[in-house]
């Protein structure tokens, strides 16, 4: 019974996946090649990327008490 397995001993497919499983596995490798390369730069720069992380939250919370601030002053709001 064990020859009809057709998989390997890490239980992998013997066939490459197709359609949604290949484009959800090929964009999975690419996010994790991604973080890799985010942590590594981060490990090599760490002023740098505190830095940026600050500037990119500065100016975020700068837009929200903007877009705040402006819809008391118009008596209108951005949400309902």
């Amino acid at each position: 019974m064990a020859k009809d397995l057709k998989a390997g001993f890490t239980g992998k497919p013997i066939e490459p996946p197709t359609g949604a499983r290949k484009v959800a596995k090929t964009a999975a490798d690419a996010v994790s090649r991604e973080a890799n390369a985010a942590a590594v730069g981060v490990a090599d720069h760490p002023y740098a990327a505190a830095g940026l992380t600050l500037a990119v939250g500065l100016l975020a919370f700068a837009i929200g008490y903007v877009m705040g601030r402006s819809s008391v002053d118009s008596g209108q709001s951005y949400w309902r």
